[in-house]
């Protein structure tokens, strides 16, 4: 299946059509507002093709069986409904209405307590804005996120527009490498859990491949690079959307440290991002319709990476 970059797709709808859904979703409420997700399900499934079979071709992976037209659209309702809940998660005051379940929470506050900061590695299986509101509810736990506000310019106006203050928790990727990575480094010093989605490389960024749904699968390696150098804990997070109001919550141990020795470069990044594949393929297996990276993820027909014999990757 070819098609192209993720970060070459467009933003599905624009502004006008977030608009309207926030307005919508404000003052219909959560129950009118989610009766509109079936005509928008219908409407991507027709118009946006590459993300229609990226959709089927992942779903088959995952339910071990050709996915039907029905899997596929469960899929993309699936992932409308979470971008829907954004709304009500931040504009309702946090978890009010929510059936928020949260496993390993204690190991988190008690990595958070050693006041080194800490890193917190989530992916695009799930909702990473339920992290975000868990912030409000222990609000002495300063989070701040990694992300990139150039690639949903429309969604990022709205969740800004619904809480001004998510601004100065967000560390824009866009704004070049070495920015991004003194921010989170000021980040950590003053104890704050710095939140990044490590499953998806942008344009030009460095990836090695690990095994993923049985077949290998490029992934970032700046996230490990970066924990090695700034020497601070890792946890990994994944909240997943349960139907209903209800969501899983999910933190677990990863890495005291990461240390990424330069002779042994090359097997190091490959045993951290094995580790994390595994763990995100966990996940993604317990509710495939939590995945959400609707673009060709193993790159199937793209020219592959392949690692060069100083540890870093080049194209085959």
């Amino acid at each position: 299946m070819s098609g192209p970059h993720w970060t070459e797709r467009p933003e599905g709808g624009g502004r006008f059509a977030v608009w309207l859904i926030r307005t919508i979703a404000l003052y219909g409420g959560r129950r009118v507002a989610r009766v509109i997700l079936y005509p928008i399900t219908l409407y991507f499934y027709l118009r946006r093709r590459p993300e229609r079979e990226a959709s089927r071709a992942f779903l088959t992976r995952a339910l071990g069986r050709p996915a039907r037209t029905l899997d596929v659209m469960r899929h993309i309702h699936r992932f409308a409904g979470v971008i829907l809940d954004r709304v009500f998660l931040l504009a309702n005051g946090g978890m009010n209405g929510f059936d928020v379940r949260v496993h390993g929470l204690d190991l988190l506050l008690q990595c958070w307590r050693q006041g080194r900061g800490m890193f917190l590695l989530g992916s695009h299986v799930g909702s990473f804005e339920v992290l975000r509101v868990l912030s409000r509810e222990r609000p002495e736990v300063k989070v701040r996120v990694v992300l990139d506000k150039s690639q949903t310019p429309a969604i990022t106006e709205l969740l800004h527009a619904l809480d001004p203050t998510i601004a100065d928790t967000v560390i824009d990727a866009s704004t070049g490498g070495t920015h991004i990575v003194l921010s989170m480094k000021e980040a950590a010093e003053e104890g704050a859990l710095v939140a990044f989605l490590g499953d998806r490389a942008r344009r030009g960024e460095l990836t090695r491949k690990a095994p993923l749904f049985g077949e290998p699968a490029p992934l970032p390696i700046a996230p490990y690079l970066i924990a090695s150098a700034l020497n601070v804990p890792v946890m990994l997070c994944f909240g997943l959307y349960r139907g209903g109001n209800r969501y899983d919550l999910y933190f677990e141990n990863f890495a005291e440290r990461i240390e990424i020795p330069r002779t042994e470069r090359s097997a190091r990044l490959d045993e951290w991002l094995a580790r994390y594949a595994a763990r995100m393929e966990h996940y993604a297996r317990m509710d495939p319709y939590n995945w959400f990276n609707f673009y060709d993820f193993w790159e199937s027909d793209r020219v592959g990476l392949s690692p060069a014999a100083d540890g870093e990757p080049r194209r085959a």
